[in-house]
């Protein structure tokens, strides 16, 4: 059985029709979770076409927010890296190579232990994600609530 992102393991789905919490779900439940689902999707999608036009790709945009979005500092490792994009270490290892090789982050070792690499973004990083942030940020205005929670008609 695969994990959520959480690391807790997804509900089991009813085996037969008519069991289950599906059976108490309404029209309109299930049309507020496809608005919903559409909503991450075009999202998504407006995401891999603007970093691409910039020259990224969705995984280095990915990359450089991660990173400007870790919570308490300006670098992180690239085990917690690898967390955040919910890759496999050698995965995010060539990803950090694509994106020095691009000059969008650095590597250092850790002053405190010689063991952890640091990985942090570049001037050229901080510029290019500061642009398509912007840009993802207008298109999240733009689109109002579609990214909204479903608003549940029948509360379980």
């Amino acid at each position: 059985m695969t994990t959520d992102a959480e690391g807790s393991a997804p509900a089991e789905l009813p085996q037969a029709a008519g069991q289950g919490p599906a059976s108490g779900l309404t029209k309109q439940d299930f049309e507020a979770l496809a608005r919903f689902r559409f909503g991450i999707r075009r999202y998504l999608r407006f995401s891999e076409e603007t970093v691409r036009d910039h020259g990224l790709t969705p995984q280095q945009y990915q990359l450089l927010l991660a990173l400007k979005g870790f919570p308490g500092r300006e670098w992180a490792t690239v085990g917690e890296l690898a967390e955040r994009l919910q890759l496999r270490h050698h995965s995010t290892v060539e990803l950090i190579n694509r994106a020095q090789a691009q000059r969008l982050v650095t590597r250092s070792q850790d002053p405190e232990d010689a063991r952890v690499v640091r990985v942090e973004l570049t001037g050229v990083g901080q510029e290019v994600l500061g642009r398509l942030s912007w840009l993802h940020r207008l298109e999240l205005d733009r689109m109002g609530t579609v990214l909204s929670v479903p608003n549940w008609q029948n509360q379980q």
